[in-house]
């Protein structure tokens, strides 16, 4: 099968590919990097929302239940990271 000759390294195995964006490969490396940034500010800003209920209420019951969704969004960033290959 001759696809005019461009190739693409697809999980070890060799596919033709020639000028056809492939449905996996739907953000480019610079969505990816502000999507990454914009998931870590809002980890960062529940966190810091989290701590300061912990501090400003003294209620250390309400600053864990509050650090749960920033756990939560933390983790869904350092995942979104690691799948995407983004070193720190």
């Amino acid at each position: 099968m001759s696809l005019g000759g461009c190739w693409l390294f697809f999980g070890g195995w060799r596919r033709r590919s020639c000028g056809v964006t492939l449905a996996f490969m739907s953000k480019s490396r610079s969505e990816v990097l502000s999507e990454s940034k914009r998931k870590g500010v809002v980890a960062g800003v529940a966190t810091a929302g989290a701590v300061a209920l912990g501090v400003v209420v003294a209620s250390p019951v309400l600053g864990v239940v509050a650090a749960v969704p920033a756990a939560v969004l933390t983790w869904r960033w350092w995942k979104h990271r690691a799948e995407n290959g983004i070193k720190f």
